[in-house]
């Protein structure tokens, strides 16, 4: 069965492998960098390997991934995705229809579509996507040929989208805070991650400028919302937080070892996102450094 991931859907950076833009270094390496750096959800997606290769690097992610409580993503292959137990698959306007693609996943597998248009967009909506991707926003090298769509697609689906959305295609440092005013709350980039020398230090600076557009965001969406009044590791404070995961993140801890207890239970790191937070909770955030 897919891992206790699946349908929690609680992401801001997603990453999708490139072998190509990291010659001579494991796929498995690179994409532990950008988990340990704050990769939410992995996409495993290779248009020139031998289903063979793709099988085994399913397998090989899959065990990666669920060490870090992470979901993992089959591009296309939806007999690879339930053989290798991953939370579920990507698709795109050209590949297997929706509804038969749910139909040999089950109702708790995740299905991603690719859009290209708000009618696109709409569509897979109203057909039972999990969530979409937005883009290309830009030109990008991994989708030769297709025209971006710019971030004016991404305005429309932060308008009249309801489900996750996450805004893909030439994404990097320089333009995401474009992307982000454009009303995109999820990125997803490739080659800016995986092609890095430092996948982990690239993954900190995308979360961080996610972060930091959150609480503006927040405010416009959360109408009069003033927060939730917590304890925290002793101390009396009011946060935005909605759930674990977000606490965690505010207090910066994303990518630190972790125990979470909340009013006296542990809370496993699968159960992160999924966890609210309510008034009165008392947690405690205890993290680990390295050394002797």
């Amino acid at each position: 069965m897919a891992d206790s991931t699946s349908k929690k859907l609680d992401f801001q950076l997603y990453v999708i492998t490139g072998t190509n833009y990291h010659p001579g270094r494991s796929m498995i390496d690179v994409i532990e960098q950008a988990l340990i750096g704050g990769a939410d959800i992995v996409q495993l997606r290779d248009k020139t390997a031998s289903k063979q290769d793709i099988r085994e690097n399913a397998h090989k992610l899959r065990q990666l991934t669920r060490r870090y409580g992470v979901p993992l993503i089959i591009n296309d292959h939806i007999d690879i995705a339930l053989e290798a137990e991953a939370d579920g698959v990507h698709l795109g306007q050209d590949d297997l229809s929706l509804a038969e693609a749910r139909r040999l996943l089950g109702p708790d597998r995740i299905i991603g579509i690719s859009t290209h248009s708000i009618e696109q967009g709409l569509a897979a909506q109203a057909g039972g996507a999990d969530y979409i991707g937005v883009g290309p926003v830009y030109p990008t090298g991994t989708k030769p040929g297709r025209a971006a769509v710019t971030t004016s697609y991404v305005q429309e689906a932060a308008e009249q989208i309801r489900i996750p959305f996450v805004a893909i295609g030439g994404i990097t440092l320089g333009n995401v805070d474009t992307v982000i005013a454009a009303g995109a709350s999820r990125v997803c980039a490739v080659s800016e991650i995986v092609g890095a020398d430092d996948p982990a230090a690239v993954c900190r600076a995308f979360k961080a400028r996610l972060h930091a557009a959150a609480p503006q965001r927040s405010e416009v969406q959360a109408d009069d919302f003033a927060g939730t009044g917590v304890i925290v590791n002793g101390v009396a404070q009011r946060t935005t937080a909605r759930t674990v995961w977000e606490l965690i993140c505010q207090h910066r801890l994303e990518d630190r070892r972790v125990v979470v207890e909340l009013d006296g239970e542990i809370v496993v790191r699968e159960e992160w996102s999924c966890t609210p937070i309510h008034e009165g909770a008392a947690v405690e955030l205890v993290h680990f450094v390295g050394g002797g």
